[in-house]
Order: C-alpha cells, then sequence, then structure tokens
C-alpha cells in the first residue's frame, strides 16, 4: 500500500465529502479504515490519520497566505 497515495486520497476526500469529513472528525479510524478497506491496527491508522491532519493544516496555511499575498498585490 502507497501510503503517501491514501494520504492524498484521504486528504482529497476531506476537503470534497462533506459527509466523510464530519466522520473523520468524529471518527477517524473508523472512517480511514472505511476508504482503505483494510482492518489495520489502531496505531497503523494513526499514523495515516496524523498524516492527512498535517497536510490539511499545511494546505490551509498555504492557502491563507496565498490571500494574504493577492491582498498586498493589489
Amino acid at each position: 500500500m502507497d501510503i503517501k497515495a491514501k494520504i492524498e486520497e484521504l486528504v482529497d476526500k476531506v476537503k470534497n465529502d462533506k459527509d466523510f469529513a464530519s466522520d473523520f472528525k468524529s471518527n477517524p479510524v473508523k472512517a480511514v479504515e472505511k476508504v482503505i478497506g483494510v482492518d489495520l491496527p489502531d496505531e497503523k491508522i494513526e499514523s495515516i490519520i496524523d498524516g492527512v491532519k498535517a497536510k490539511i493544516s499545511l494546505d490551509d496555511a498555504k492557502d491563507k497566505i496565498g490571500d494574504l499575498f493577492d491582498k498586498f498585490k493589489k
């Protein structure tokens, strides 16, 4: 399993699927297992969840910086 690709898939799903985003917030282990289709030990899933959260935070920060940059350009 390509973990990086799965994290990207999950990030995309969180950003574009409100129902999945809600499931991810309330029970991330179950939500991730549902998407990857494999029942892994929770500690393995936790590392994927941490990767998804980090990627979402990074993307959000990039968006905010881009918005600030656009304001300064105007």
